[in-house]
């Protein structure tokens, strides 16, 4: 018996834990892309996705090319050396649009949903400028060691019925995750520029009479914001794959993620971020195999025990911001309610 509960622990890990840590720290980033912008900025950004694709598109460029001039990282990833081009290259796009967009309404005190109204046309610009350049169609472009851990091997290690696998990439974007959220906090406590960022999102006109210049607040905000998209975007093309349309789905997860934990918070963010991830896993997962290492023969199910159809993963996303909406409109972290 005791053996059985050991399976089954290691069948919800490999399916459940691993992976929802994983798209958690996707989440994570690109959700404090969006609470940034709107703790600062004051309007939700929805072209944030299409940033993220962006983003990683120039970075699955730069790999290619990388991979063309035989320029690798060994086990690691290429792309890991792409990323800072993705970053550019999103940064780019990010304050283009403010110049071009969004500076036009903000400087005329236009109403939120003005701007964010701008935003959606902003995303399909993106949008169409990504299927243009490198097509609808999914684009690999992960190399170097797939496992650091494979389920076969982790069977003969350990004689367990149940495998564990690892992937490079998710352990790549837990690790990357950890670094740029610790910077970035950093950043916000202990810098000058961090500390008039927070000054300005609690109290812009005090902050105005304070000395601290909008324009570099608004410019530092779009560099952050963008260099998460592109980072975040990055991450999940590597972990799961490329799609254009796939990060237009990732923003109502995203969304879903900064709004239950408090928009405009960034801790809120990222604990959202994993909320957000682990209930759409674990409430999508079949639990037939994980309950009959649980139960007595005479009560083991036989169908999938499956909460939810795979099919309706996002709608998870949409219930949690519903309830949450309802409930709680600060989220739980009190951030400002939309």
């Amino acid at each position: 018996m005791d053996i059985d509960i050991v399976n089954a622990a290691v069948l919800l890990a490999n399916f459940v834990v691993v992976p929802a840590i994983a798209y958690g720290s996707q989440l994570a980033l690109g959700a404090l892309g969006i609470t940034l912008v709107y703790g600062i900025l004051r309007f939700a950004n929805f072209s944030h996705g299409d940033l993220m694709a962006f983003g990683t598109m120039v970075a699955i460029l730069g790999t290619w090319q990388l991979q063309a001039w035989g320029i690798g990282l060994g086990f690691l990833p290429t792309a890991l050396l792409a990323i800072p081009l993705g970053v550019a290259a999103a940064v780019i796009a990010a304050l283009a649009a403010d110049r071009t967009v969004f500076r036009f309404y903000r400087l005329r005190r236009s109403a939120p949903m003005i701007l964010s109204i701008a935003s959606v046309g902003v995303m399909f610009v993106l949008n169409g400028v990504v299927r243009v350049i490198i097509g609808p169609d999914d684009r690999s472009f992960s190399d170097g060691a797939r496992y650091l851990i494979n389920a076969r091997e982790f069977k003969t290690l350990t004689g367990l019925s149940e495998g564990l696998s690892i992937r490079t990439s998710q352990v790549l974007t837990l690790a990357l995750a950890v670094l740029a959220v610790a910077a970035l906090f950093w950043f916000l406590r202990y810098t000058r520029a961090g500390k008039a960022m927070r000054a300005y999102s609690d109290n812009e006109d005090l902050a105005l009479l304070s000395g601290v210049e909008p324009s570099r607040v608004v410019l530092l905000t779009w560099v952050i914001a963008a260099s998460l998209a592109a980072i975040a975007g990055t991450l999940y093309g590597l972990d799961k794959s490329f799609q254009p349309f796939t990060y237009l789905q990732l923003l109502l997860p995203m969304f879903a993620a900064a709004i239950v934990g408090g928009i405009g918070q960034p801790l809120g963010a990222i604990a959202g971020g994993f909320l957000v991830a682990f209930s759409e896993i674990a409430l999508t997962y079949p639990y037939k195999k994980f309950l009959r290492y649980l139960l007595p023969e005479d009560m083991q199910p036989d169908g999938l025990v499956q909460l939810l159809s795979t099919d309706y993963k996002l709608s998870v996303s949409f219930a949690i911001l519903v309830v949450v909406l309802l409930w709680r409109p600060t989220g739980l972290f009190r951030g400002r309610v939309l």
